[in-house]
């Protein structure tokens, strides 16, 4: 049985641990940290567009407050494909009550 699985197991024990088996597990606890906070960056920064309709649902507004946002420089389309789309990032700041950058 591992370290973690101990840890994991929520048993009540006293362990004689050698310093190699304490560092292996001091290794793969920073390993398996680094690894999730790597793919949460990655995840954060990948760039998804959402539709009109999609945008209007997700920020619970009408269609036609995109437009007038449109106008006033609050929340941008862009043009992928030749359709209007808007990047998950815009809403996301919205929906965080944060102001355009």
């Amino acid at each position: 049985m591992s370290i973690n699985e101990i840890i994991q197991s929520g048993a009540k024990v006293t362990l004689a641990v050698s310093l190699t088996d304490l560092q292996t597990w001091h290794k793969d606890v920073i390993r398996q940290t680094k690894e999730e906070l790597e793919q949460t960056i990655k995840e954060s920064q990948a760039e998804t567009y959402l539709s009109p309709k999609a945008t209007a649902e997700k920020l619970e507004v009408d269609p036609s407050t995109l437009h007038r946002w449109k106008v006033k420089g609050y929340l941008i389309p862009v043009e992928v494909g030749g359709k209007r789309r808007y990047r998950m990032s815009d809403i996301n700041r919205i929906l965080e009550g944060g102001k355009r950058a």
